[in-house]
């Protein structure tokens, strides 16, 4: 069948899917929160169909909740101008930088040539620094420094190596920066935003503070588990590359590391400025509990860096031009700014409507407790995470979540736990993760590469967590002496 004729038909059974959801209702909802669930199925069906280019489909919410009087444009544009978009904006910047002046090419060579030419010692490389780096910074932030050498990495080998699948070491390279960017996160509260936002939750409704020693003594176990289920899964299983160690590729990497010869000053500069940038996104929270003159965040420190790139000059052999000049940016990922900030859209406007709330006492009705209610809601919390916000997820389930287990006579810490790291979690969608959605701005990957590896993942984090929380939790909270 033409391509043409299948993308006509995704968006007609888009169609389909909205009108049936819009005035048959089988849900029983309220009539706006009816619409709002009818837009997100068309969305999610345009999407998963790529019928139309996501990011057109992300600027559909300006359109529909508008003519469906269900939000006016002032209430909804705000989401596509988040401060998440100003933290990939500026990522991207330095991105492009680093890849102009080919401080990428150098960075991975190097990297190459300390981990060999193995297709999986360099896949294990990768997800070893991804997710260190992430327990540490964000894991948005850390995907920003790894993706561009991956992207180099990827180039090299494409250069020096004819043995092997090549394309499976691409996509399992960049899926394994974004899946261990998001499990090694889990490890501290400060790896990933929905572990703050469980705390700080705790603290507020009993009084319990969990430190950051004591959650990473619950959480680096789990952590640990996945990112070496993520490895196996990925080289053995999923995209096994079957590329080995070749003396003649090492050979040729030292060859092009002797060519570049020495850093040239627009390579120093903009090395400068990244390191800059990562020393501020590891040291920002001791920055400003220091001072009280400014308070520095991921995106502002993004922007910075990014900006600089244009006020910087690149050094006497450019004629001082400045290290990036605006016609670079054609090559930079609008798209992926716009995707996300439909996404940001369609999840706030489910949150207004009350269904995430909805969905979080409708996961009471699968069990009385225990492990398989532990597993619901770890499943679910997974699943919405694909299409919202993992923040303001665990900022409405939190409460929910945790009266449901009060109620229920059982301890709500594991069920808690279990909600705020399957939110982490997400592996199918771009816009379930700012690491899935930086990966995918690569363009080395299609949406059926990430739907069909994330569905795995998600499958296997789920039975990791649920697991987790309902066995070995318990133990570790004895063993470690936390009062909680």
């Amino acid at each position: 069948m033409p391509k043409n004729t299948n993308r006509i038909i995704y968006i007609v059974t888009g169609l389909i899917l909205f009108c049936c959801m819009l005035f048959i209702n089988p849900f029983g909802l309220n009539e706006d929160a009816n619409k709002v669930l009818a837009v997100a199925i068309l969305m999610i069906a345009w999407w998963v169909t790529e019928a139309l280019p996501m990011p057109v489909v992300a600027l559909f919410p300006l359109i529909l909740f508008p003519l469906m009087n269900v939000a006016d444009m002032r209430e909804l544009a705000p989401s596509y101008a988040n401060p998440i978009i100003y933290l990939f904006m500026g990522g991207f910047l330095i991105a492009l930088a680093i890849e102009k002046w080919e401080l990428h090419k150098r960075g991975a060579l190097t990297i190459i040539k300390y981990t060999g030419t193995s297709g999986n010692r360099i896949v294990l490389g990768f997800i070893i620094s991804s997710g260190l780096l992430s327990m540490w910074i964000s894991n948005t932030a850390t995907t920003m420094m790894m993706y561009p050498i991956a992207l180099s990495v990827i180039s090299v080998m494409e250069s020096n190596t004819s043995e092997g699948n090549l394309k499976n070491l691409n996509v399992c390279l960049l899926l394994g920066i974004a899946y261990s960017s998001n499990f090694g996160g889990i490890a501290t509260i400060v790896g990933t935003p929905p572990n703050v936002a469980y705390t700080a939750f705790l603290e507020k409704h009993s009084g319990t503070t969990i430190q950051f020693a004591d959650w990473m003594k619950l959480c680096l176990p789990l952590s640990l588990i996945l990112l070496g289920s993520l490895y196996l899964l990925m080289t053995r299983v999923l995209y096994p590359n079957n590329i080995k160690d070749s003396k003649e590729a090492k050979q040729m990497i030292g060859k092009e590391l002797i060519a570049l010869g020495k850093l040239r000053t627009s390579e120093k500069r903009v090395l400068f400025i990244f390191v800059c940038t990562a020393f501020l996104w590891i040291f920002k929270g001791f920055i400003n509990d220091w001072q009280t003159s400014f308070k520095l965040t991921d995106p502002i420190i993004a922007m910075i860096g990014g900006l600089m790139m244009f006020l910087v000059p690149a050094g006497k052999a450019e004629q001082h031009k400045p290290l990036l000049a605006w016609s670079d940016t054609k090559k930079m990922a609008w798209g992926i700014l716009i995707l996300f900030g439909g996404g940001i859209c369609l999840a706030g406007q489910l949150q207004k409507v009350g269904i995430i709330e909805s969905i979080g006492q409708w996961t009471a009705g699968f069990a009385s407790g225990g492990i398989i209610l532990i597993f619901a809601v770890t499943v679910i919390s997974i699943f919405i995470s694909e299409f919202m916000s993992n923040v303001a997820q665990v900022i409405v389930f939190a409460p929910v979540i945790t009266g449901m287990a009060e109620a229920m006579h059982i301890d709500p810490l594991p069920v808690g736990i279990a909600m705020t790291l399957g939110a982490s979690c997400a592996s199918m969608m771009p816009m379930g993760t700012p690491p899935n959605a930086i990966v995918f701005a690569s363009g080395q990957l299609k949406l059926k590469h990430m739907t069909s590896t994330g569905l795995v993942m998600n499958i296997v984090s789920a039975i990791l967590i649920t697991a987790f929380c309902a066995y070995l939790l318990p133990h570790l909270v004895h063993l470690a002496k936390i009062d909680l």
